[in-house]
């Protein structure tokens, strides 16, 4: 493990660990690559990063083999929570669901009255996503339990009808998922093919989603930049990014009060002082695509509905290749 990635869930477990931390886990937020540690999260731990993506449909992946819920909003990884599936004979269902009922307050009719708050229903026989006990193992009759605080977190960004992909087996742990930056399902709950650029410097598709908003994900560690629009990806590139921050940053398209478009950091934690700051010259020079690329973009922008992720994270680029861009640009403010 890098050190970053060791730093980053030491502060975690520390915070957690505070008396502060409710039972059901403490509110964490998080830059996407402390969600990378998915996997040592311990019972009630989770991660929320809902600014990397503000906007977009929303998919929630539950892996019963990783006892974990992964949340994508436009096609990225916002979200990572520890979960406690059905128990023996008590089996979660698997497969492709809808949320068909939202109530912050209700009460089981099958189980004594049981309390399930924040519950969003997967099926009329009983299953739904709820706050509940999370022992680190898998103990609830069929429901998927979440830490309390963020069920009433991820209740306030879905609606009714959004995709929950189930998959997995809590008891033989079958592999599914990697848990990656990029939504392993389409929001119809479809697998999503990983296409690599091969040798062409880029691939640009706006007509596989046509409207919508729009993330940029421009991923240091692959030297590719991604670009989603309502939660599909329509362009891929190779990119020369030259910047050793090992940080995340978020940065917004919008217009000023004369309606003149402009870039503005949001302030992720560890950065706060990000927020509210324009996006400058400088930082600019450190990033370098293919010309057409670039205007293809450039064209496609619109202030309010635009998001620009900076990240360590892949996006699940061809290992240790690169690709000599021919016909550079840098991009401009």
């Amino acid at each position: 493990m890098t050190p970053a990635r060791t730093i980053a869930l030491a502060l975690l477990a520390a915070t957690l660990a505070s008396p502060s931390a409710l039972s059901q886990g403490a509110k964490v937020s998080s830059p996407p690559e402390l969600a990378r540690v998915a996997d040592q999260l311990k019972p009630g731990e989770w991660v929320w990063a809902p600014t990397v993506a503000p906007s977009g449909p929303v998919l929630i992946y539950v892996d019963l083999s990783r006892q974990r819920a992964t949340v994508y909003r436009n096609g990225v990884r916002i979200a990572v929570s520890t979960i406690s599936s059905g128990k023996l004979h008590h089996d979660t269902p698997t497969g492709v669901f809808t949320i068909l009922q939202k109530a912050a307050k209700h009460r089981s009719t099958k189980y004594n009255s049981a309390p399930m708050p924040y519950m969003q229903r997967l099926t009329w026989d009983g299953v739904a996503l709820h706050a509940g006990g999370l022992p680190g193992y898998p103990e609830s009759h069929g429901c998927i339990h979440l830490p309390y605080t963020f069920s009433q977190q991820l209740f306030t960004i879905t609606t009714l009808g959004a995709t929950v992909v189930v998959e997995g087996n809590a008891i033989n742990h079958i592999t599914t998922t990697d848990g990656s930056l990029l939504a392993p399902m389409s929001a119809a709950g479809t697998p999503v093919t990983e296409t690599h650029l091969d040798n062409a410097e880029f691939r640009w598709q706006p007509e596989k989603s046509p409207t919508g908003p729009l993330t940029i994900i421009i991923s240091k560690h692959d030297q590719r930049i991604v670009v989603l629009r309502n939660g599909v990806e329509i362009g891929r590139s190779v990119a020369q990014i030259n910047d050793d921050d090992p940080g995340s940053h978020v940065i917004d398209y919008t217009a000023d009060a004369q309606g003149k478009p402009r870039w503005i950091y949001v302030g992720l934690p560890g950065h706060d002082n990000d927020a509210g700051r324009e996006l400058d010259e400088a930082t600019l020079n450190r990033v370098h695509m293919p010309r057409t690329f670039y205007e293809d973009i450039h064209a496609a922008l619109t202030p309010g509905s635009t998001t620009i992720l900076v990240t360590q994270s892949s996006v699940g680029a061809e290992a240790g290749k690169k690709i000599t861009i021919l016909d550079s640009v840098v991009p401009k403010p």
